[in-house]
């Protein structure tokens, strides 16, 4: 027993110096991330009917139409439509149109299901809906109208209107 002792006892005499000898050293360091702002839009198409029979439908005619807007969790944000490319001018709200060759049939975007708020860029009697992100897709309406058929031209009528989200 006394030989294994030695050469454990002789191991132990070695490593203690180098164990000794070895040291630390310790620092920090920052982890850093930044999440920015964003918002994401789609909609659905506006349709007021496919077989508009312009004697036999009362009028004003509605529809509705959605929007699906995403933004970052907390993140105030500001929805506006365009007048649409037929309107004759950006705040030209009042003249929205649709057209079907050079026939052209007028309608409305409204921010209420009463249809008293036009919706629009804030500017020439409009206003813009605003929220705040959950980072979850927020269902928004528009409600749309059709305030005459009269002496409308058979035809497809369409129109394009730019939603715009601000954040």
């Amino acid at each position: 027993m006394n030989t294994i002792r030695k050469p454990l006892s002789l191991l132990i005499a070695l490593l203690l110096p180098a164990l000794a000898q070895a040291g630390s050293a310790g620092n920090t360091f920052q982890v850093t991330a930044t999440v920015t702002s964003a918002c994401t839009v789609s909609g659905t198409t506006l349709n007021f009917g496919s077989s508009i029979d312009p004697l036999a439908t009362a009028t004003p005619l509605d529809a509705t139409s959605t929007l699906s807007v995403q933004c970052t969790n907390t993140t105030p944000y500001t929805v506006a439509l365009s007048a649409g490319a037929n309107a004759g001018g950006a705040s030209n709200f009042a003249s929205r149109t649709m057209k079907s060759g050079s026939n052209t049939l007028g309608y409305q975007l409204y921010l209420d299901s009463g249809r008293a708020s036009v919706w629009g860029d804030g500017t020439s009697s409009s206003s813009t809906l605003g929220g705040t992100g959950t980072g979850s897709a927020q269902t928004l309406t528009i409600y749309g109208r059709l305030p005459s058929l009269a002496n409308v031209v058979p035809g497809s009528y369409t129109d394009t209107v730019t939603v715009t989200v601000s954040y």
